[in-house]
């Protein structure tokens, strides 16, 4: 059974605040991660949180969600991941996608996990960069528990056999790093 895992763990520190919270269109920015990740169909969907995960919890609307809190969150994205990871058990395949990411849309995640079969991961690519969603078969969700730091998944994958998918048609990868960006939005 695939597994959505929605990383938003971070301090944020290039923002100046949590901007699991900051308001688009209304909305806290993890929220519109969590409903893409929802309406994907997954069975089961975890989101990982540990800076003022508190705070986040109580005005963020996580549904049918799982919370998973990262208790060494600030020794950076791998702790996160391996949270992430550690809580979706037996998962033959999960899904990742960013907290920070408003525009990732169900689709792109359904299609993401579609282009699985044959590989060892898939990795969204939009307009030749590498993006989310980033989807972990079993080799490397069990060589995952290597990483360490503020290592993401992207020197993890170097060592697999990975598709690299052109996600442009279904999503915008654009992220959101700091108010100014935000602010364009």
């Amino acid at each position: 059974m695939p597994v959505g895992l929605i990383l938003a763990a971070g301090a944020g520190r290039r923002f100046g605040s949590t901007k699991q919270l900051a308001e688009l269109r209304g909305r806290p920015l993890l929220a519109h991660a969590v409903d893409a990740m929802l309406a994907a169909g997954l069975e089961r969907v975890i989101v990982v949180l540990g800076h003022d995960a508190d705070a986040i919890r109580a005005r963020v609307d996580f549904g049918a969600a799982e919370v998973v809190i990262a208790e060494d969150w600030a020794d950076g994205q791998a702790a996160s991941l391996r949270s992430g990871l550690a809580a979706a058990g037996a998962a033959d395949a999960v899904v990742i996608t960013l907290g920070d990411q408003p525009f990732i849309t169900p689709e792109v995640i359904s299609a993401a996990l579609g282009e699985l079969d044959g590989f060892d991961a898939v990795r969204a690519v939009y307009d030749g960069k590498p993006g989310h969603p980033v989807v972990l078969g079993p080799a490397v969700i069990e060589a995952a528990g290597e990483l360490r730091g503020d290592q993401g998944a992207r020197e993890l994958l170097a060592r697999f056999n990975v598709c690299r998918w052109d996600a442009g048609h279904l999503a915008d990868a654009t992220d959101v790093d700091t108010p100014e960006e935000l602010q364009a939005l």
